[in-house]
């Protein structure tokens, strides 16, 4: 049978059963959107390959998938197969910093997307490079960054880790309150 694995937001990964080999002929590969027929691919594979990476598809979309083999030896039926690609994996699009005291600030960010794996908000004083780090739960989408010193500016960058190893970053500016005199 022929199936799908290594799905993401603009390739999967085909594999099927050795139906043919060098010798006894290909297959044709057809593909398409399921929405749009009239703008099926089809590709020649050598009938020494039992699987093939597709890439360049668009993201959140169902592919028509149908592989003929193409043998001089035996009729085989075309296996056909429905996969769907994965959702685009977006960066944080905002990350908003508020009740801002003079050791602390809240942090937070969107949208929250069910691929994040966990988030890390990064954050050092500006200028300067001691930067540390909280991880949050891909869940969550705010966490308060305390200890801080008064009257500073902060460089805040939030990172969604996405399950597949991905990173994407957004940064903002956050400055405390000046402490209280005395």
């Amino acid at each position: 049978r022929l199936h799908a694995t290594d799905v993401t937001s603009s390739s999967f990964r085909l594999t099927w059963p050795q139906l043919l080999s060098q010798e006894t002929g290909y297959y044709s590969l057809e593909y398409g959107p399921r929405a749009e027929p009239a703008s099926k691919r089809t590709l020649q594979v050598s009938g020494a390959h039992t699987s093939l990476v597709l890439s360049d598809l668009a993201p959140e979309t169902t592919y028509e998938v149908a592989l003929i083999p193409e043998s001089n030896v035996h009729y085989f039926p075309p296996q056909t197969t429905r996969v769907t690609t994965l959702a685009e994996e977006i960066s944080p699009v905002q990350v908003l910093i508020s009740e801002s005291g003079p050791h602390s600030f809240h942090v937070s960010w969107a949208p929250v997307l069910d691929s994040v794996a966990t988030y890390q908000v990064l954050y050092g004083p500006l200028p300067g490079n001691s930067v540390k780090v909280l991880q949050v739960d891909g869940r969550h989408n705010s966490t308060v960054v305390e200890h801080l010193a008064p009257n500073t500016t902060y460089l805040v960058t939030v990172t969604a880790v996405y399950r597949s190893g991905k990173e994407k970053s957004l940064s903002a500016k956050a400055c405390t309150q000046e402490g209280e005199p005395g």
